[in-house]
């Protein structure tokens, strides 16, 4: 959850795009962390990759020019005319053959198979599951079981590094207008941050079903001043920002006190929405398996510098989760230019504050992993866990 002074709150940051080699900054839709290659058509890159030498080139086609013409020899008048009993033979030889075949020939027609030509490209086509196929389906070789089959359970990936998750692409993009709440109003704040939440599970539940992670949303826990959760109070002493609570799935936000953190930012009420989308990202972080691993390793972390280190990846991830949401929603929340560039403009002043601690990134990193997830929204966009250190710094 983040953390930060009255003016730099500190949920996961993200303009700015990460730091590091391969990251270039600069106005304009920042370039994110290395990341594997977009759009079709993109060469591999990677270690162990080398081009591929071309073909040789083919040689001249080989010269093949008509006979040189020569004047024909003179025959004498007995050679035509053998020449000629000769011809007639030949014919009525092959006459003989003819008939004879067309005698033999059965009264009725026969069904000759087909053989299919092979071809030298690819034409793959459409299956009744939507998959791909590289022919038309025939009949089947076999009758269909009584028992339907069972498709075996996919072995997923639960690490930070290389989790299922990152195959998930990009999330759907769900209809979800949001009115003008008036943030500072308990009861239209809270049913909008509850409207927006369902529309955060359909963004995001069919992109986890689609890799095979079992889906449950996460539950809320709203209140307009304070309250108790499982994890402790809500607000946190000494913070005014929401947390997800991994205990029992939930989120707790108190409505006047993010409306005082986050007022300050502006009063639209799309940056409260992007604070609750980043906790929204800690349960799928959850669901996925990446925050038990990322756990694992915080236990196993000999010094407190690495610990925070781990951390920051895990909140700055959760940043840009909250930012392909956001994406997501763009059209019919909706977020306009304007509304996009406001929200670019808070993630610059999001992070941890000068002096406090390091455990949510400088206010350059969140900006920019919040750039990533809203410019390319995909979910290996964000993963934090393989750049360099000083993308999550």
């Amino acid at each position: 959850m983040p953390q930060g002074a009255p003016f730099a709150p500190a949920p996961p940051q993200g303009p700015g795009m990460p730091q590091g080699p391969g990251m270039p900054q600069g106005p304009g839709m920042p370039q994110g962390p290395l990341m594997p290659p977009q759009g079709p058509g993109t060469p591999p890159q990677g270690p162990g990759w080398a081009p591929q030498p071309p073909p040789p080139p083919r040689g001249p086609a080989a010269p093949y020019p008509p006979p040189a013409w020569r004047p024909p020899r003179r025959k004498s008048g007995a050679g035509a005319v053998i020449g000629a009993l000769v011809g007639v033979l030949a014919v009525a030889f092959v006459l003989v053959v003819v008939v004879s075949a067309l005698a033999n020939l059965p009264d009725r027609d026969e069904t000759v198979s087909a053989r299919a030509l092979p071809t030298l490209t690819f034409s793959p086509f459409p299956s009744r599951d939507g998959t791909r196929e590289t022919e038309p389906a025939r009949e089947p070789t076999s009758r269909p079981t009584s028992q339907p089959t069972t498709r075996p359970t996919p072995v997923l990936n639960r690490t930070t590094k290389n989790n299922s998750l990152y195959r998930a692409g990009a999330l759907a993009k769900p209809n979800c207008r949001a009115a003008n709440s008036n943030i500072y109003n308990h009861a239209q704040l809270k049913a909008l941050i509850l409207k927006t939440g369902t529309c955060m599970g359909k963004a995001w539940a069919p992109a986890l079903q689609r890799v095979g992670i079992d889906w449950s949303p996460p539950n809320y826990m709203i209140a307009a001043r304070k309250g108790r959760g499982a994890c402790g109070d809500y607000p946190s002493p000494g913070s005014n920002v929401p947390y997800y609570c991994p205990r029992n799935s939930t989120i707790y936000a108190s409505t006047s006190a993010m409306a005082k953190e986050y007022g300050p930012l502006g009063s639209w009420n799309g940056i409260i929405i992007s604070m609750m989308a980043h906790e929204y990202g800690h349960h799928i972080q959850s669901v996925s398996g990446i925050s038990d691993s990322w756990w694992r390793q915080t236990l196993d972390s000999t010094s407190r510098s690495g610990r925070l280190a781990l951390t920051r990846r895990h909140e700055l991830q959760a940043t840009c989760f909250g930012a392909m949401f956001m994406r997501s929603v763009s059209a019919s929340y909706p977020i306009d230019a304007t509304r996009r560039n406001t929200l670019l403009w808070a993630y610059s002043h999001l992070g941890d504050p000068p002096g406090g601690t390091r455990d949510h990134g400088s206010t350059r990193s969140n900006a920019a992993w919040f750039r990533q997830g809203y410019t390319r929204p995909a979910t290996h966009q964000c993963n934090t866990w393989v750049v360099g250190s000083a993308s999550v710094s």
